[in-house]
């Protein structure tokens, strides 16, 4: 593998899984294919376009767009896929899901496409833990039935499927991650830890779902980078990997912690109405991707430590985004949600 192709690359998760990759192996050129949605951000990769400036290259496109998929396929002498483009934020899926069918299932088909006929050496799919369902006890395992709760969660599965699908009835070389929860740099303030962290710097209420007992595995995004690149090179083809921390904290705990951090008051924390169909519990079992060498670098205290710092360092990133249609979302997201 020496021309990548990473689609959704301006995103949170592939935006710094191209600065990981840029770094880590320096013979490889990286394609960041990104339709720039509203969470596709070319700030996310300003400093990538500055430093690695003959092995990096951007193409704006639709992975759902066949035509445009073969011709960046063809252009670049792409031998390696790694898929994060999604519709991910689970709130909008409730609002929107036919947008979340077209990018995760017909988009992922459109990819699997090119990967069978260019013959490329791994097709990498990016998932989430969210396709187990909520987990009330143990923890999930990459054998576990899928148990869909949401339209963000079904159209990941589906996805997934569609790349077993591939591998079992045309040998395309698939692989399969299944991260939990990520933080970190560049994440969009849609998601609970931006948001929580944006709003608590500005003095604004952290509107928390419910009874905020919730429990989710915080990894820090470069944990999930690294569990990421073992699989798509050490990966067995056809195979799903779980990727987590393999640590739990409940949302109020989550909360409290960022408050603490910025010096804060609890009191900013505001309980507003759940949201339908909010899974309670997420927990993976990660012993299949340990088996390849990769572990975590970051309990939760220190990935939040880490997180927060970076959005107290970098609110140039975060002001402009939270203005405009941002403000809209927000308003129709939380308002008279008050508990």
């Amino acid at each position: 593998m020496r021309n990548l192709l990473v689609t959704g690359g301006a995103g949170f998760i592939g935006s710094n899984f191209v600065r990981y990759v840029l770094q880590e192996y320096s013979s490889y050129c990286v394609v960041v294919y990104d339709k720039l949605t509203y969470a596709g951000n070319l700030d996310n990769l300003k400093d990538v376009a500055g430093e690695y400036p003959q092995r990096y290259a951007f193409e704006k496109g639709d992975i759902a767009d066949a035509a445009r998929v073969d011709e960046v396929m063809r252009a670049h002498d792409i031998d390696a896929i790694v898929n994060f483009a999604a519709e991910t934020h689970v709130d909008r899926s409730l609002i929107e899901p036919d947008a979340f069918i077209k990018t995760d299932v017909y988009g992922t088909y459109v990819l699997l496409e090119a990967a069978k006929q260019y013959g490329i050496e791994r097709y990498h799919q990016v998932s989430t833990d969210e396709v187990y369902g909520q987990v009330l006890a143990g923890s999930s395992v990459e054998s576990d039935p899928l148990h869909t709760r949401s339209p963000y969660s079904a159209s990941k599965a589906a996805g997934d499927l569609m790349c077993i699908a591939y591998h079992t009835s045309f040998d395309v070389p698939v692989t399969i991650t299944r991260g939990s929860n990520n933080i970190g740099p560049y994440q969009y303030p849609e998601k609970v830890v931006p948001l929580f962290v944006t709003n608590a710097i500005d003095d604004l209420p952290l509107p928390l779902y419910g009874d905020g007992r919730q429990m989710r595995d915080y990894q820090y995004v470069l944990d999930h980078c690294e569990g990421i690149d073992a699989v798509l090179h050490r990966g067995q083809p056809g195979e799903i990997y779980n990727v987590g921390s393999e640590s739990e904290t409940e949302n109020i705990a989550m909360a409290r912690a960022i408050l603490d951090l910025l010096g804060k008051p609890h009191s900013l924390i505001q309980p507003v109405k759940d949201r339908p169909g909010h899974d309670r519990r997420y927990s993976l079992d990660c012993t299949k991707l340990r088996a390849l060498g990769w572990r975590p670098q970051h309990d939760f205290q220190r990935a939040i430590e880490k997180t927060v710092r970076w959005y107290v360092d970098n609110p140039w990133w975060w002001r402009k985004i939270k203005s405009g249609a941002y403000k809209e979302y927000y308003r129709r997201q939380y308002e008279g949600r008050e508990i």
